[in-house]
């Protein structure tokens, strides 16, 4: 069983005068003496130490008060999500499924060991209410990989309690910087050790390649590449909050595998397809899997969300219950069998094609050209496409046919919006306003096909229901009122995309190489 909780804390450099008063903080009635703990904690990360260059941590500490497992991702500058697990002999299984996308098939050995001297003080207010523990922490560092460096120094440890404004600690680092105390330079104690615990000669090369790094976008290619490594690594740290069902993980990850299978698309010029098209076939397989039940939920969320409008005396027969059933039956998997996918070999097999494509990445000739000029055609040709297929839309009759071709619309317009999305960096204002546009066009034929894909399931539950004796009454009452909201988007899109077209002249009808 694994504990999570998010820890806010800010590190402090700490030299031998030890902690200074703090009793001077407002809203601190008390500073009370926790006496000195001892922790010995052994840090695991791959060989290469991936974990580390992802600011995450992986650790075996005992001593204190939560001794076990921990292993902590990052969230923004000072929080983080801590992951516990009781102690044991080998890593939790759990655990090690949340590192799976950032380890692979690597081994996860020993890498630093930290041993602290921790001196705690419990700062609370006038009720007694704890509102952040502070420690002195004396450590002890050795890297049990390589030359088997040690280094030592001491730190200012401030942890805001549960429940305790944030801005709290604004107060007692105001405290410590009056009393000559200033912030860490580094973020965690093994980002510190890794560091001053290196070989020297592997800090000296480290040190040149940062000097000699110039990371200057200068081609097209190098913008669609900056946009794909983005993706993948959205893919990568998504991994473990979608293990965790974090709100709308599996959303945003699928997404993600979309941006990547559109760019290959819509950059075909740049990035030959021949490579990237099977690879776009894995991601979208992908993309099924972590939507076996999402489309599912998003039909019945819609359904109840209609019923719960309705008032009682237009809810003939048991429909909820009726409801619940047909959701239940038409539900394709499970917690337990996306974590499989997570866990098999294909998936993992995907990630590391993806990082060998982008580490020696199959680029074209058209890939060396101005961004603004490459990237502007590439996006212009994805407009026009989705312009062609609205305009189609609009000419035909409501029906069946016209429900498809808004349908494809859609999706063009979805894959017009990531292109647009990539082509931000190089392109500025003009793709972010396309951006905007496609996202409101998206919106409205999404809309509409979710009153389609609605309609479709109001009519199979009305059938089961008819088939077991109850009334289909509310059915069709809700078929009425999807096939409204449906006519109530077609008639809103001939103005929705008049504004549209009108604002993105410059993708419809060309323009200046450089937008202005």
């Amino acid at each position: 069983m694994a504990d999570t909780k998010r820890e806010i804390e800010r590190k402090y450099e700490s030299d031998d005068s030890g902690l200074p008063d703090l009793t001077g903080v407002a809203g601190v009635a008390a500073v009370i003496d926790k006496g000195v703990a001892q922790l010995d904690a052994t840090y695991y990360d791959t060989a290469d130490e991936r974990l580390a260059a992802s600011s995450v941590t992986l650790r075996r500490r005992t001593g204190g008060s939560d001794a076990g497992w921990h292993l902590k991702f990052p969230v923004a500058p000072g929080v983080r999500d801590e992951i516990q697990a009781p102690l044991s002999d080998t890593l939790p299984r759990t655990l090690a499924g949340l590192v799976r996308s950032r380890v692979r098939d690597a081994e996860l050995v020993p890498v630093v060991r930290l041993r602290s001297d921790r001196d705690v003080r419990d700062l609370v207010d006038a009720d007694g209410r704890l509102l952040a523990e502070v420690s002195v922490d004396a450590v002890r560092a050795a890297r049990l990989s390589g030359d088997g460096g040690s280094a030592q120094w001491t730190e200012i440890e401030v942890e805001l309690a549960d429940g305790t404004d944030p801005a709290f600690l604004d107060k007692v680092e105001k405290r410590l910087k009056k009393a000559g105390v200033r912030p860490s330079s580094s973020a965690s104690k093994l980002q510190r050790a890794l560091a001053e615990t290196a070989p020297k000669k592997k800090r000296g090369k480290k040190a040149r390649a940062d000097r000699a790094q110039a990371p200057v976008t200068v081609s097209a290619g190098d913008h669609v590449l900056a946009y794909l490594r983005a993706q993948r690594d959205a893919v990568v740290e998504l991994d473990p909050a979608v293990r965790r069902d974090v709100f709308d993980s599996v959303h945003s990850m699928r997404v993600a595998t979309r941006r990547m299978r559109s760019a290959f698309r819509s950059y075909g010029k740049l990035l030959d397809r021949a490579v990237t098209d099977p690879v776009g076939e894995e991601l979208k397989w992908l993309a099924g899997e972590l939507g076996v039940d999402r489309d599912q939920e998003v039909l019945t969320e819609r359904l109840t969300a209609a019923l719960d409008e309705l008032p009682r005396t237009l809810l003939s027969g048991p429909v909820r219950t009726r409801l619940r059933t047909w959701a239940h039956a038409r539900s394709g998997g499970s917690r337990r069998r996306l974590i499989g996918v997570l866990d098999g070999k294909r998936y993992l097999q995907l990630l590391d094609t993806l990082d060998a494509l982008l580490t020696d990445p199959p680029l074209l000739r058209a890939a060396g050209g101005k961004p603004e000029k490459v990237i502007g055609k590439a996006v212009r040709k994805d407009f026009s496409a989705v312009s062609a297929l609205v305009e189609q839309a609009l000419v035909l009759e409501p029906g069946h046919e016209r429900d498809l071709a808004l349908h494809e619309a859609r999706k063009k317009a979805k894959r017009t919006r990531y292109s647009a999305e990539s082509a931000v960096p190089a392109l500025g204002d003009p793709a972010a306003g396309l951006v905007r546009a496609m996202k409101s066009l998206q919106n409205l034929l999404g809309d509409h096909q979710d009153s389609v894909m609605t309609r479709e399931a109001l009519r199979e539950l009305a059938r089961q229901a008819h088939g077991a004796g109850e009334p289909s009454f509310t059915y069709g009452l809700l078929y009425g009122r999807e096939e409204r909201r449906a006519a109530e988007d077609e008639a809103g899109l001939p103005e929705l995309w008049a504004k549209i077209r009108d604002g993105a002249a410059f993708w419809a009808y060309g323009g200046p190489s450089r937008p202005r």
